[in-house]
């Protein structure tokens, strides 16, 4: 058996073990990811550990992506110089809860993700050809599977821990000018990130019902 062979054997019996385990989220889990989180505007004067961000990345890069693309960068704003130059982007709403927030995620994608194929999705050495010579595919891909990341990067942060909101309400070529200029890479949301002062939310908005929205053929 070649070591790809039992790579792979080791992957599916690791797969059947924790199907078996027939493992759900408890209610408290779900309470922290989605059910009871909320979206925040204000924050604790309370620093966010930079082995807190590794921890959050460490969890989020596992969430999977077309052709394990992972398009998904982040540059994470935490310093006063930083903030300064993030901040004439922002609407003016978004400006103090930026500058508040212990840090702010730049979430962005790469639009030259697929450099990175032969070493992310080896078991294909010509997928890059797909994208290399066709700047729509890498541009839908990056998008699609950037924001998905970014997804999981929200639920992440509040597996380890963390209060968060994001935000669209800021000029992309702005943000693409003074972060990424020269670069192939491109804004995609904002995310800040710390504890949260709760003090500053408000009553949760309504949610679509089921049959207004899922359809079943």
């Amino acid at each position: 058996m070649t070591d790809t062979e039992k790579l792979d054997q080791h992957a599916r019996e690791a797969a059947a073990t924790l199907q078996a385990r027939a493992l759900q989220a408890d209610s408290d889990t779900m309470a922290l990811l989605v059910g009871e989180a909320r979206t925040h505007y204000g924050w604790q004067d309370r620093d966010v550990p930079e082995d807190k961000l590794k921890e959050l990345y460490e969890i989020a890069k596992m969430g999977p992506t077309s052709m394990n693309q992972q398009p998904m960068r982040v540059v994470f704003v935490r310093s006063s110089a930083a903030k300064d130059r993030l901040e004439p982007a922002l609407i003016p709403p978004n400006r103090p809860k930026m500058r508040t927030a212990p840090v702010t995620a730049i979430l962005a994608y790469d639009l030259n993700f697929w450099e990175e194929l032969p070493r992310l999705f080896p078991h294909n050495p010509d997928a890059q050809e797909i994208f290399k010579s066709n700047a729509t595919a890498a541009q839908v891909n990056a998008f699609r599977n950037g924001t998905l990341q970014g997804a999981y990067f929200m639920f992440a942060a509040r597996a380890v821990g963390l209060d968060l909101g994001a935000m669209s309400g800021f000029d992309n070529a702005k943000v693409d000018e003074e972060f990424f200029h020269g670069t192939s890479l491109k804004s995609n949301f904002l995310v800040n990130l710390g504890y949260a002062d709760t003090s500053k939310i408000f009553r949760r908005l309504p949610r679509l019902p089921y049959d207004e929205v899922c359809e079943t053929l």
